[in-house]
């Protein structure tokens, strides 16, 4: 996920490093923050696969900036990503919003809704944190209070996010059907 935010922000404009990371951390906030260690490394390996283009600027300071942007290869590798994101970033939340952070980068609605409606699919099937042999325990059949409150939220969650789903996917099929 960290190589597609890198792709994605620097789709929109390019950055220096350290905008860059502000940017992603951002879109992950406290939950999956980006080191450094991790950051940089992934920016060396795109620049050297000729997806993302380093240049060294005299800074504003004493420092040169180092000015990163997406080359024509990285912006066609981010459309590619968009397209067919591996089941990982379909079924966990937070690499989905990171995936819908950038979904609007990929011109083509079909395209976009496509993407959405496997999503529905994996929210549409039915699933639990907890079971009881076979079966999703549901929220009115847990005692635990705490399990309760996780069931119940995610319930609330997965109904609002399938409402969007729905919405959303009506008005790409409108827009790819050009109506």
């Amino acid at each position: 996920m960290l190589e597609l935010s890198i792709l994605g922000f620097l789709d929109e404009r390019p950055l220096h490093g350290y905008e860059l990371k502000e940017r992603i951390q951002g879109l992950s906030g406290h939950v999956r923050p980006v080191s450094d260690g991790a950051l940089y490394p992934a920016i060396t390996r795109l620049v050297k696969s000729g997806l993302v283009d380093s240049r060294t600027e005299p800074g504003t300071g004493a420092a040169p900036r180092r000015t990163l942007s997406l080359t024509d290869a990285g912006r066609a590798e981010l459309r590619a990503r968009l397209r067919s994101p591996k089941d990982a970033e379909i079924t966990d939340g937070q690499r989905f919003f990171t995936l819908l952070a950038f979904l609007g980068r990929l011109p083509d609605p079909a395209e976009q809704a496509a993407v959405l409606r496997r999503r529905l699919d994996f929210l549409t099937t039915p699933a639990s944190f907890f079971y009881k042999g076979d079966a999703p325990v549901r929220a009115e059949d847990e005692p635990d209070p705490f399990r309760r409150g996780m069931l119940r939220i995610a319930r609330a969650t997965g109904t609002e996010e399938k409402a969007w789903l729905a919405e959303t996917l009506e008005e790409l099929d409108r827009k790819a059907a050009g109506t």
